[in-house]
């Protein structure tokens, strides 16, 4: 009896549960609940601000405000320009971390913290709008709509008691209200010394973090402790009114204006020592003004001469004559390869008496260290003379230089020729595909002309310049510039590769006189390649 009534009594209970799920399958159904009222169905136009950031709430800032204008133009800028200012902004962060880094390693006993790599992805950030205050002040005051899903790779590596830790932050998302100002504006490019930020409101934050290898955020309640301390941390650093400042220039100086003309003649060197194997030396001498933004200034080369004589003039605008200083180098002029450095020597402007000519006979040294042994080598003298002019205070400056202006060439030049001058400032996204020791050689007039080798770099600075004396304007010339890789190690099987090259037409030189420009480099995928060239006359 106990089996029977133990099967029947299985068997009721499956009846009667597939019973009532049928029965409350058909109320579910058919049964209509009293407290369900019809939509209300309106234009949006008749809706508050309110209703419609909840129907919209990823509605631009620019529509839910009017004070704010929308600036697509500068995501487009931003677009285009993020390459440039993700190594920009790295280099400024990583500036900006390692004083703080190197201050709090020393209390809690790590050996060392650094950026193994650093770099903000290649999705730039979108501003949905902006905002500009008008003020009396010399400032410029903007308030912006950000909005940034970025694909960052930033690793940090900490080694401590001979560990080594290493945490990556991955898939950054920022949503927030940053305030900039640029204050004070100033006279001189790029016209604002001082780069203030602060958030207006708590930003949102999101992150992936990575430790040892291992997704940190994957640990239960780990995620929104650590988001909602960053987002703390962060809003108590820069919430406003406290801000981070960005100095880009010294505001005292950048207000400085020239309150003199200092004219230099280069008369003669003296007994200057051989540099070549073969032959004399081929001397120049290079004159800059330090706190001076403008390239060096150079003579004529004087080849096959250990004794000669310039008597060539140059002007310099003066700004502070308390701590401005005049360099002169003296270089050894090479066809091919780095020119050699023959010697050096410096006049301080404080040194020199107002409207008075001084002839200076200046010894060569090694390098300004007083105390090193290899100054007392006898390297030649020049001389010199200097000559400070400063303003009077009723007097407004007159034929101040400008970066832009081009100087007469030298005495000797043909009177229906001139001097061309082809100046290689630097490279940007160089890539070879065995390797990358970027050198630039130049082709004119079946002369070849080569820059220094940097190793190792795809973005390489030379600041070299290049001179050729012409009988007639080269109108329908062109210079054949190519960048070379060379490698360093022998036996290699790819010893120099071309890294791109480009055809410059010299007509428009002649015509404008100057022109810098930034050149896309042929077979090359990004390269490019900013060229300076000027055209000298004797009129």
């Amino acid at each position: 009896m106990g089996v029977i009534s133990t099967i029947l009594g299985v068997f009721g209970f499956g009846t009667g549960v597939g019973i009532g799920l049928v029965i409350g399958y058909f109320l579910f159904i058919f049964y209509q609940p009293t407290d369900v009222k019809d939509p209300e169905i309106r234009p949006l136009v008749e809706k508050d601000s309110e209703s419609l950031q909840q129907l919209l709430p990823e509605i631009p800032v620019w529509v839910k405000n009017p004070d704010y204008d929308r600036i697509d133009w500068l995501n487009k800028f931003i677009e285009y320009m993020w390459p440039y200012l993700d190594k920009a902004i790295c280099k400024m962060a990583k500036k900006i971390a390692e004083p703080i880094i190197a201050e709090q390693i020393q209390k809690y006993k790590i050996d060392s913290v650094e950026f193994e790599t650093l770099t903000l992805g290649c999705l730039p950030p979108t501003f949905e709008g902006m905002k500009v205050y008008n003020t009396e002040e010399k400032e410029l005051i903007m308030e912006l709509g950000l909005k940034w899903a970025a694909n960052p790779n930033i690793l940090v590596a900490a080694k401590a008691f001979g560990l080594k830790a290493t945490v990556q932050v991955l898939d950054l998302q920022v949503f927030a209200s940053p305030r900039i100002t640029l204050k004070p504006l100033v006279p001189s490019f790029p016209c604002f010394a001082n780069i203030y930020v602060s958030l207006m409101e708590k930003p949102h934050v999101d992150f992936g973090v990575k430790l040892l290898g291992a997704d940190a955020m994957s640990i239960p309640g780990v995620y929104r402790i650590v988001q909602e301390l960053i987002k703390d941390q962060v809003a108590n650093m820069y919430l406003w009114p406290k801000r981070l400042e960005v100095q880009i220039m010294d505001p005292a100086k950048a207000m400085q204006k020239p309150v003199g003309i200092l004219n230099v003649t280069v008369v003669r060197a003296m007994k200057l020592k051989k540099k070549d194997l073969l032959g004399a030396s081929d001397p120049y001498v290079k004159l800059r003004l330090t706190e001076d933004k403008l390239p060096s200034k150079k003579t004529t080369v004087k080849h096959k001469n250990l004794n000669p004589e310039w008597n060539e003039e140059f002007t310099f605008v003066v700004k502070d004559p308390q701590s401005q200083v005049l360099e002169l180098n003296v270089y050894d002029w090479e066809q091919v390869g780095s020119h050699d450095k023959m010697g050096l020597n410096i006049v301080p402007l404080k040194e020199l008496t107002p409207e008075e000519p001084k002839v200076m006979t200046l010894d060569l040294l090694k390098n300004l260290n007083p105390d090193d042994v290899q100054n007392e080598k006898s390297r030649g003298q020049l001389v010199v003379e200097v000559n400070y002019k400063p303003f009077k205070d009723d007097e407004v400056p007159t034929n101040v230089e400008d970066s832009s202006d081009v100087q007469k060439a030298p005495e000797g030049t043909p009177d229906s020729g001139g001097l061309l001058v082809i100046i290689i400032h630097e490279a940007q996204d160089l890539e070879g595909k065995n390797h990358t020791n970027p050198s630039v050689r130049l082709l004119f007039r079946g002369e070849e002309r080569k820059t220094k080798v940097v190793k190792k770099n795809r973005d390489p600075r030379w600041e070299e310049e290049f001179q050729f004396t012409l009988d007639e304007p080269p109108t329908n010339d062109r210079v054949h510039v190519e960048v070379v890789s060379t490698s360093k190690r022998m036996g290699l099987l790819h010893p120099k590769e071309t890294l791109g090259y480009v055809d410059i037409y010299l007509s428009d030189v002649v015509s404008n006189k100057r022109i810098n420009e930034r050149y896309h480099l042929i077979d090359s995928k990004n390269g490019r390649i900013q060229i300076e060239m000027q055209w000298r006359t004797a009129s």
